[in-house]
């Protein structure tokens, strides 16, 4: 009888592949976390540089051609710079400058401006700007204006405040006068609203009735040009007390960076 030949048993899982290592993740994301903080930090860096320069250029650019001394002026440039230095325009920029001197009087101006071209060439989108003057900054303001009692003047809930002197038979009657601020024609005008007589309300019937033409003095209003301070493209639009300051308002032309006209000295109508 004839033995089989010893054949070894078929083993069927020899023939599949070795197993795959298995690849940590974590590496990876460890690197390209890396890389993303590095190009955001170099990002970071150049809009820095950009927001830097450009707003370095406007206060300077008011040091030389207004005089406000760069130190003076704060700069903001609104949404990145870089993207916008590319396009060529800024969405909106904002300057405030403290105690800036204008011819006449000195007060804190902000200013507006959206859709600023960056060489200056073309017109703005909108643009707006606001004057405030406290209380001693406005007695200087009015002490040029003939006839207004400057030294008695101050700022009381929305009024401007002032007290007239009545000479009647030769007696100093003085009255308290509320004025309310408004604007018109490029001016800064100042209506008397309300009395007051050694103490008590008053009101101006009864001061006619009272002293007649001799009254005028408390009754009449005031005004004193602004336009003639500032630039014919600022359009004064409104004059209110607040927070104990006045501050005016003022519409910008467009076009003031491209029509030198809208530069020069503006007129009260």
């Amino acid at each position: 009888m004839t033995t089989p030949p010893d054949v070894p048993p078929t083993l069927y899982w020899d023939d599949a592949p070795p197993p795959r290592r298995k690849r940590r993740l974590w590496p990876w994301i460890v690197s390209l976390g890396v890389v993303l903080v590095l190009f955001g930090g170099a990002a970071f860096a150049g809009e820095w540089l950009a927001r830097d320069l450009v707003e370095r250029g406007v206060r300077s650019a008011l040091a030389s051609e207004l005089g406000v001394p760069a130190d003076q002026a704060e700069v903001q440039v609104g949404g990145l710079v870089i993207p916008q230095l590319i396009s060529g325009r800024f969405d909106e920029v904002r300057i405030e400058a403290q105690d800036v001197s204008l011819q006449g009087f000195t007060g804190d101006v902000e200013v507006t401006a959206r859709g600023v071209p960056l060489t200056a060439d073309g017109p703005l989108d909108s643009a707006e700007a606001s004057v405030s003057l406290d209380q001693e900054q406005l007695r200087t303001l009015l002490s040029g204006v003939e006839g207004f009692p400057a030294e008695s003047l101050g700022l009381s809930g929305t009024d401007v405040t002032m007290t007239v002197q009545l000479n009647v038979f030769g007696v100093a009657v003085p009255i308290g006068v509320g004025l309310t601020p408004s604007a018109a024609g490029g001016a800064l005008v100042l209506t008397p609203a309300s009395f007051t007589l050694a103490g008590a309300t008053a009101d101006a019937q009864g001061l006619r009735d009272q002293f007649g033409s001799v009254a005028d003095a408390a009754l009449q209003p005031w005004q004193v040009c602004i336009a003639s301070s500032l630039p014919a493209g600022l359009t004064l639009t409104d004059v209110a007390v607040v927070d104990h300051q006045v501050v005016a308002q003022f519409d910008i032309a467009s076009g003031i960076l491209v029509d030198s006209t809208l530069r020069d000295s503006g007129v009260c109508g």
